[in-house]
């Protein structure tokens, strides 16, 4: 199945700045733990040369402050290079003011590095929600022409549900306009059954994956795919957390970079922006 063009894209964090890990590991801890996502990121740099696939890397400033190099070794390597924020944090725990400060001075590291304007963003735990739709405004503000953090589903830690289940043109409170490109889901009869990867990828059978997004592809449109670094490695220390927690973040670790290989085989893959740029947008924006 190589007819439509998808996006693949890696949310550049390390294991312990995780949201379903934070109740083991303090914001002010992160320096002291065992750093392992430049190892796990170069682990995908190699299969995406080996399959000369391209994708788009929505890197942490936390980790690009750290780990420049890392960085230049993305962009070398042709990969498009966008924002994932600095610190992790959920958008809707933080004030606007530290949402501005921390998108912009993410978006300026980035630059810095590579020498290229960052044109897009991705919340982490894809928090832009109902309740935090505001940072939609500073986006804007603050130069992106793009976002990917809307996650149209309901979950207990993020979603919208109602918004639009394929890229479009959003229109944010205050007026802004941003190309959107949700996180993909499949429809179930009624159900749409989030499908987009992560610990989705992990939790369902392959054939499962495979299905729903050949579903999407079938109807004529584009997916999103994302995958973290630290899913590709099950050699990750584990930490004191809740079952459910444990299960969320540890859950087939050890069949994920194989299940990885096989999609880039069965799909066609490339940036967010190679994607958007054969897309025709609707004419209206949709206001969110």
């Amino acid at each position: 199945m190589r007819q439509i063009k998808n996006a693949l894209t890696v949310d550049v964090e390390d294991y312990f700045q995780v949201a379903a890990l934070a109740e083991a590991v303090e914001v002010k801890d992160w320096p002291s733990m065992e750093y392992r996502v430049e190892a796990n990121t170069d682990k995908l740099l190699e299969l995406f040369e080996a399959r000369q696939t391209k994708a788009t890397f929505f890197t942490l400033g936390w980790v690009a402050e750290r780990s420049p190099a890392l960085v230049r070794r993305i962009q070398q390597a042709g990969h498009e290079i966008a924002s994932h924020g600095y610190s992790h944090q959920l958008v809707y725990n933080q004030s606007p003011e530290v949402f501005r400060e921390e998108t912009r001075k993410s978006k300026q590291l980035l630059e810095d590095i590579t020498g290229e304007s960052v044109n897009g963003y991705r919340a982490a735990s894809y928090s832009i929600t109902a309740e935090s739709r505001w940072a939609l405004d500073i986006l804007c503000e603050e130069g992106f022409t793009w976002d990917s953090s809307i996650f149209p589903v309901h979950h207990d830690r993020y979603g919208m549900p109602g918004t639009p289940h394929q890229p479009y043109l959003l229109e944010a409170p205050s007026g802004g306009i941003l190309k959107e490109f949700p996180l993909s889901t499949c429809p179930v009869g009624s159900y749409r059954m989030p499908i987009a990867g992560g610990g989705y990828f992990r939790l369902y059978p392959y054939a499962l994956s495979r299905w729903g997004l050949g579903k999407i592809n079938r109807a004529g449109q584009p997916f999103i795919f994302y995958l973290h670094p630290w899913e590709v490695d099950p050699g990750q220390p584990r930490l004191k957390v809740s079952a459910f927690s444990r299960f969320r973040h540890y859950n087939n670790l050890s069949v994920c970079y194989d299940r990885l290989r096989r999609l880039l085989g069965d799909f066609e893959f490339g940036s967010v922006s190679d994607v958007m740029d054969a897309i025709e947008f609707n004419a209206s924006p949709v206001k969110v």
